[in-house]
């Protein structure tokens, strides 16, 4: 938790909140994981929005009512890895990268 917070902050990302599943004391894709955002947030799931590169968080994610968006780590484990990285229909969003959907979710 402490390295993504210093992450966030050294990269002056303007997040609301920084949820991992170590506050749960559990693992994706348990719901207590997506629980723990509902709670800490307060907004209901369908309002919040998960934003991973694996599909299985954001499979998990969606059965619990949250929004998705996928951002494509085709790298994530080398040059060599078949990494799948193909859309979903039921992704909210598709991205390439951070840049990417910080312009998909900024108002028109």
């Amino acid at each position: 938790m402490a390295a993504v917070v210093a992450v966030v902050k050294h990269a002056r990302l303007p997040f609301d909140a920084v949820l991992t599943a170590e506050l749960a004391h559990s693992y994706k894709p348990s719901p207590a994981v997506y629980q723990l955002a509902v709670d800490y947030l307060g907004y209901p799931a369908d309002k919040i929005l998960m934003v991973a590169c694996h599909k299985y968080d954001l499979k998990a994610a969606r059965a619990f009512g949250m929004r998705t968006a996928f951002v494509a780590r085709p790298l994530e484990f080398g040059p060599a890895a078949k990494v799948d990285v193909a859309p979903e229909p039921w992704f909210d969003l598709h991205v390439d990268s951070f840049t990417q959907l910080a312009d998909a979710l900024m108002p028109a």
